[in-house]
C-alpha cells in the first residue's frame, strides 16, 4: 500500500530469543533483510508484521514486546543497489519468542537464520537497515522490557 508521498508502506519485526539472537531473512536468494512485507488493504501495521514475519519465517509463537518506530529507504534493486523507482517506508516492531527451527513459508524469502545481533548488522544488504538495526543496538532498545 503507498502512502500519500507515494511511498509503499511496509511492516515487520526484529525477533529476539532467549539466547537474544534475532532473525534475518534471505530475499531472492539475493540478499539479506529484517522480516517485513508490504501493508495490505484493512492490514493494521502491527498485523502486517505479524503475517509477514509468520510467511518469511514460519514463526507464529511471537509476543509483540514494543513499537520500534520507522525509517526510509529504497528497495534493493537487483544489482544491489538502490531502485530508486520504490521507496519504502519500514516500520518495525520487537518481538520474542523462544528459539525453533526457522521454516519460511514465501518462496520468495527461502532462507531464516537466527544470528548474534552483531552479525545480523553485518550480514543485513541495504545500509539503511545496517544503521537503523546498530542504532536499536547501541540504544539498548532490542531488549525485553
Amino acid at each position: 500500500m503507498k502512502n500519500p508521498n507515494n511511498q509503499t508502506i511496509t511492516a515487520g519485526g526484529i525477533i529476539l530469543n532467549e539466547l537474544e539472537e534475532i532473525v534475518i531473512v534471505n530475499q531472492n536468494h539475493d540478499s539479506w533483510s529484517l522480516p517485513k512485507g508490504h501493508l495490505e488493504k484493512g492490514e493494521t501495521l502491527l498485523e502486517t508484521a505479524i503475517r509477514e514475519i509468520y510467511e518469511e519465517t514460519g514463526l507464529i509463537n511471537i509476543s509483540l514486546n514494543k513499537d520500534l518506530g520507522f525509517y526510509d529507504r529504497f528497495r534493493i534493486g537487483l544489482d544491489g543497489k538502490d531502485d530508486l523507482t520504490e521507496s519504502k517506508r519500514i516500520h518495525l516492531f520487537l518481538f520474542f519468542c523462544k528459539k525453533q527451527k526457522l521454516q519460511p513459508i514465501d518462496p520468495l524469502n527461502p532462507e531464516a537464520i537466527w544470528t548474534s545481533q552483531k552479525n545480523a548488522v553485518k550480514c543485513l544488504t541495504h545500509p539503511k537497515d545496517k544503521s537503523f538495526l546498530n542504532y536499536l543496538i547501541t540504544n539498548g532498545d532490542i531488549k525485553i522490557d
